[in-house]
């Protein structure tokens, strides 16, 4: 699948580092790796704001969907429209439905139908594929 933003690895670890992004951001985002539950620095953030791709830095959720889905990942009930592409994933013996950063292609985690109403979706993120930025209260 191609993406309108494309990067080398080479580029992409660069770029993660020139952001600061946490260690395991590469093998998350680029190699579809997933971080330890309740170890993700975004976790238990409750603040208004945004949360956007690591990468390529396209928003992706609005705090106002965030849950607590007790699962040891942020959660979130709803993705901003065309932000994020869905694909099947089947390994690890399951089928589950992986979200990837529609720009960029970046792994950020799963999404699941046992989420909150009105949408019944549960999207579990990797703290590491994301960036938090806090509402500008100015």
């Amino acid at each position: 699948m191609t993406y309108p933003i494309a990067k080398s690895d080479a580029e992409w670890k660069a770029l993660l580092a020139e952001k600061g992004a946490e260690p395991g951001a590469f093998n998350v985002t680029r190699h579809a790796a997933t971080e330890r539950p309740y170890t993700g620095k975004y976790e238990r953030v409750w603040a208004d704001g945004s949360y956007h791709c690591i990468c390529c830095g396209a928003q992706l959720f609005d705090s106002g969907t965030k849950f607590d889905a007790g699962c040891g990942w942020p959660s979130f009930s709803q993705a901003l429209p065309g932000a994020i592409k869905e694909i099947r994933d089947v390994s690890h013996g399951m089928a589950r439905t992986e979200t990837v950063c529609a720009q960029c292609g970046a792994h950020l985690g799963h999404v699941f139908p046992d989420g909150p109403e009105p949408t019944g979706l549960r999207y579990c993120m990797n703290s590491a594929s994301l960036d938090f930025q806090p509402e500008d209260k100015t």
